[in-house]
C-alpha cells in the first residue's frame, strides 16, 4: 500500500490559524448535499480528480471509519509552543494525555453528538477514543455512502497512489456531515485506503556481510563493495572530475561505524528512556533479528525487558508493508541508544479502513495517548509521509492536531523528510522534527572524510561515456506552501531559502530541521532474517545495504533518547532548542562539495547488479536541469537538505541538556 520511491526506477527513462492550510486541492464535483448537511472542504483525495474510477466499492463491504474531532486549535498551539521553547515560563511543564484532553480536546458533549448521529445512521461499535481525538464506527459501505453523502469508488492504482495488495478506493466527492456537527469535525479517515509514502528501499543482499557482486569497470577490472569509503575502486572508467578511478559502492556501514560517525559513547546510552518505532503491521521475529544483528556488530545483547511490541491489528496476518523498514528503524535506533527501551507499534494493515494513513495515525496516537496518565514513549520515529503538501487538506489538519498534542505532552515526533526533492507532510508541520539526510564518507578508522547534503545524481555507462540520468535520490526539503515560518527558524534559515513559493508574502517554514546519513550509496548494513520452508531449519541472518531518510530519522531519534538519560524529563519537540545550537560545536555542518574538493569524494561507482547498469553516482549534485530537482542546495550553515547539520556526539548531547534545563 506504499507509494515508494525505489532505486530501480532511476535507471529507466506554521499557518496564520493553527490547523488551517493555505490553499486546497481542487475537488471533484460532489452531489448536492442534503438540506441539513454541510460539505467538508478538502475532504477528497486529490488523485480522484485525475484518476479513472473503475467501479464502485461493494455495498456490503464493511469498513471502520474515524470522524476526527476538532480540539481548541489556537489555545493548544500556544501551549505546545510555550512548553517547547527554552526560556518560556512554561518550558517543559507538560500535560498528561488526559490533561490535554481536559484542557484542549473536544468536549464529551461534542463526541456524544457525533456518536448519536452515527448510531442513528446504522453504524455499530461506535465509540470515542479515550482522549476524544476521534469517534470510530463500523458499517457497510452502503450505510457509509448514505451517512456521508458520498460514493466510495474503486480507482486504477498508480505509482503515485495505490493501496499495495488491495484495490485502491476513495470517496469521489466531498464528505458531508450534519451542519450542527460540522464545526466539531476535522475530517473523516478510513474512506480511502491510499498508502503512505515510504522512503527508499534500496537493498542489495550481502549474506554474512560478504559482497553480493563485483563492480566491473570499462577496462575489465573489478573490485568488491567497500566496507569503508574508498576501500576499493573501479578503474579504467570514463573520465569525470579529472579521474578514471572511483570508490566502489559501500557494503553498508556497521553499528560501530555509525556510532563513531555521530560520537555515540558509553556515557549516554538511553538508560531509563523509551523510544517508539511506528510501523504498519509487524515483522516476524523482530527481536530475534535484533539479537543476531547485535551479535554480528559487537553490540550489547538486547534485553527482553527493554523490547516490546504493540499490535493494533493482526500483526503480520494482513502483510507487513514496513518489512525491512522496521528492521532498519529498530536496529539504527538501537545503535544510538542500546540501553533504552524500544516499543515497536504496528498499526493495523488490514483492509478494514485502517490500511494506510488511518492505521499510522492510530499508531502515533497510541504512543501519544498512552494510558491516559502518560505517553508510552518520549520520542517516536516515523519513517513515512502522508503525501506531499498537496494532499487532502483534512489529512494535514488531523496531523497538525495530534502533533500539537505530542508537543504539549513532551513527545518528540521525528519524521523522515522524504527521499526525493520536494516537501512532504507531516514532516513540514512546525510541530514535527523533520530529519533530512546526508552523504557520509567514513575512512578506515571510521574517521569522517566528508559529509554533505544528500542530493545524488546518477549516470550510466553508454558507449564508453557517462550518460547523465538525473536525480537518483535526495533528502526531502525546501520551503512549505502551507506553514508560516515558526519562531525557532527566524535568524537561522537564510531569507533566500525561506522565501514563500509563488506570490505569497512573508517567510515560511523550511524543511528539514536536522539530519544524519541517508544516501544509500553511503548507507547502513541492515540485519535481516530469511525464513525457510522447512520449519526445522533455523532462519538465516544476513546484512544488506540500505539508505534513505528512514535511516536518518531513527538515528537522530536514538541520539536524542540517549541524551535524555538522567534528565528530569523528556525533551519533547526539540526544534526550538536545536536551532539555538546551529553554528556551534554541537553541530557538524554538512558542507557543499566544490571543485576544490577531492575528486574521489565527489562520486562512487555502482555495478549492474545493484544499479541495473554500470553507473557513476555524483554527490551533492545540484543541477537545475536535473530531473526532479526543486532548488535544494548544500550550504555552509542551514540548508534545505541537512537542516542545521548533524549531531556532534557528546558535545551535542551536553549542549542539548544545558538548553533543556
Amino acid at each position: 500500500m506504499s507509494r515508494t520511491r525505489t532505486l530501480t526506477a532511476v535507471i529507466g527513462a506554521v499557518a496564520a490559524t493553527a490547523g488551517m492550510t493555505i490553499g486546497t486541492a481542487a475537488l471533484p464535483a460532489a452531489a448536492s448535499p442534503r438540506p441539513a448537511d454541510t460539505p467538508l472542504a478538502g475532504s477528497v483525495a486529490p488523485f480522484t480528480s485525475h484518476t479513472r474510477a473503475t467501479g464502485n466499492v461493494a455495498s456490503s463491504k464493511r469498513l471502520s471509519i474515524q470522524v476526527w474531532l476538532k480540539p481548541q486549535m489556537a489555545a493548544a498551539q500556544r501551549f505546545a509552543s510555550a512548553v517547547s521553547t527554552p526560556g518560556n515560563a512554561q518550558f517543559h511543564h507538560y500535560v498528561s494525555p488526559d490533561g490535554y484532553a481536559a484542557r484542549f480536546g473536544a468536549t464529551a458533549g461534542q463526541a456524544g453528538n457525533v456518536e448519536s448521529w452515527l448510531r442513528a445512521e446504522g453504524f455499530t461499535s461506535v465509540h470515542a477514543n479515550s482522549q476524544r481525538s476521534y469517534v470510530r464506527a463500523t458499517a457497510a459501505t452502503s450505510k457509509i455512502n448514505a451517512a456521508f453523502h458520498v460514493q466510495l469508488k474503486l480507482y486504477r492504482a498508480s505509482a503515485a497512489a495505490n493501496a499495495g495488495p488491495y484495490a485502491l478506493r476513495a470517496n469521489s466527492g466531498a464528505v458531508s456531515v450534519p451542519s450542527a456537527l460540522a464545526g466539531s469535525i476535522l475530517g473523516v479517515t478510513g474512506l480511502d485506503n491510499a498508502g503512505p509514502i515510504l522512503p527508499i528501499d534500496y537493498q542489495t543482499s550481502r549474506p554474512n556481510g560478504e559482497p553480493a557482486g563485483k563492480a566491473t569497470s570499462a577496462a575489465g577490472l573489478s573490485a568488491p563493495c567497500s566496507q569503508y569509503y574508498g576501500q576499493h575502486r573501479s578503474s579504467g572508467l570514463p573520465r569525470h572530475f579529472g579521474e578514471t578511478s572511483f570508490p566502489t559502492e559501500a557494503c553498508g556501514y556497521s553499528a560501530g561505524q555509525l556510532r563513531a560517525a555521530y560520537g555515540a559513547t558509553s556515557q549516554s546510552t538511553g538508560t531509563g528512556q523509551t523510544i517508539a518505532l511506528v510501523e504498519l503491521g509487524l515483522t516476524k521475529d523482530m527481536f530475534l533479528t535484533l539479537k543476531d544483528y547485535a551479535k554480528a556488530n559487537g553490540m550489547p545483547a538486547p534485553s527482553t525487558q527493554r523490547y516490546s511490541e504493540l499490535s493494533l491489528g493482526r500483526g503480520t496476518a494482513c502483510g507487513d508493508e514496513f518489512d525491512v523498514e522496521e528492521q532498519l528503524d529498530v536496529e539504527s535506533s538501537y545503535d544510538m541508544a542500546p540501553s533504552a527501551s524500544q516499543l515497536v507499534v504496528g498499526g493495523d494493515s488490514c483492509n478494514n479502513g485502517d490500511a494506510g494513513l488511518q492505521g499510522l495515525f492510530n499508531a502515533d496516537l497510541a504512543v501519544i495517548n498512552g494510558n491516559g496518565g502518560h505517553p508510552l514513549a518520549s520520542a517516536a520515529s516515523n519513517s513515512w509521509e502522508g503525501g506531499d503538501e498537496s494532499q487532502a487538506p483534512f489529512l494535514t489538519n488531523i496531523e497538525h492536531a495530534y502533533l500539537m498534542q505530542a508537543a504539549a505532552e513532551g513527545v518528540g515526533m521525528y519524521f523522515s523528510s522524504g527521499d526525493g526533492s520536494g516537501v512532504e507532510s507531516p514532516s513540514s508541520d512546525p510541530f514535527s522534527i523533520a530529519v533530512g539526510g546526508t552523504t557520509l564518507g567514513l575512512g578506515k578508522s571510521s574517521n569522517r572524510l566528508f559529509e554533505t547534503g544528500w542530493s545524488t545524481g546518477i549516470s550510466v555507462l553508454q558507449n564508453n561515456q557517462w550518460a547523465f540520468q538525473g536525480e537518483q535520490g535526495a533528502a526531502g526539503g525546501g520551503p512549505s506552501v502551507l506553514w508560516k515560518q515558526p519562531a525557532y527558524q527566524k535568524g537561522v534559515v537564510p531569507a533566500s531559502l525561506s522565501r514563500a513559493p509563488g506570490n505569497r508574502g512573508g517567510a515560511v517554514r523550511v524543511v528539514p530541521d536536522i539530519s544524519a546519513d541517508a544516501d544509500p550509496f553511503t548507507g547502513f548494513a541492515v540485519g535481516l532474517l530469511a525464513f525457510h520452508n522447512k520449519k526445522h531449519l533455523p532462519p538465516t541472518f544476513s546484512e544488506s545495504d540500505i539508505g534513505g531518510t528512514s535511516l536518518s530519522a531513527p538515528t537522530v531519534a536514538g541520539i536524542v533518547i540517549a541524551a535524555q538519560q538522567g534528565q528530569p524529563g523528556p525533551f519533547g519537540l526539540i526544534n526550538p532548542a536545536i536551532y539555538k545550537l546551529a553554528g556551534t560545536s554541537a553541530i557538524i555542518d554538512a558542507l557543499p562539495l566544490t571543485s576544490s574538493s577531492p575528486a574521489l569524494y565527489r562520486g562512487m561507482s555502482c555495478d549492474a547488479a545493484a544499479c541495473g547498469a554500470e553507473a557513476l553516482t555524483t554527490f551533492d549534485d545540484q543541477s537545475p536541469t536535473m530531473a526532479g530537482y526543486t532548488g535544494q542546495v548544500a550550504l555552509k550553515g542551514y540548508d534545505n537538505m541537512s537542516g542545521i547539520g548533524t549531531p556532534n556526539g557528546q558535545t551535542f548531547i551536553n549542549a542539548l541538556r544545558n538548553l533543556e534545563k
